[in-house]
């Protein structure tokens, strides 16, 4: 089945993290492979990732992170979708250990992706994640 349109793809770098070479990497790739990418840059909130989110009718979230704060920035991400009674995946990529990993798969959290993923692959688990019947 083809998609209707795009998948669309809202990125952000939530907590105090101050680098986003990577994310912006990611977003050329998703770009080039097809996809509408939505950017929201540093710094972001929670609150402002999932109000953008839902302003931008977005297919997924990818959240990016090098910092400490990533667990308590997905899980705040992730139960914001659910007082809101929304299902969109969401993805994180950064520096993240193997047992932040598991922490952030038990919230809900759909992948990680680690300094260094080929490109490839994250394409390709954001076009099996979104449905094709229901990208927006």
């Amino acid at each position: 089945m083809v998609r209707e349109r795009p998948i669309r793809v809202l990125l952000a770098k939530p907590g105090l993290d101050g680098h986003d070479l990577g994310a912006k990497m990611v977003a050329l790739a998703l770009k080039d492979a097809g996809m509408e990418v939505i950017y929201l840059g540093m710094r972001q909130t929670p609150e402002n990732i999932v109000k953008a989110a839902i302003q931008e009718d977005a297919d997924i979230i990818g959240l990016s992170s090098l910092s400490a704060s990533l667990i308590l920035m997905g899980e705040r991400v992730m139960n914001l979708l659910k007082e809101n009674k929304l299902d969109i995946p969401v993805v994180y990529g950064g520096t993240i250990l193997k047992e932040d990993r598991k922490k952030l798969l038990s919230l809900g959290i759909k992948e990680t992706f680690a300094p260094g993923t080929m490109t490839k692959e994250i394409i390709e688990t954001f076009d099996r994640l979104v449905p094709k019947e229901s990208a927006h």
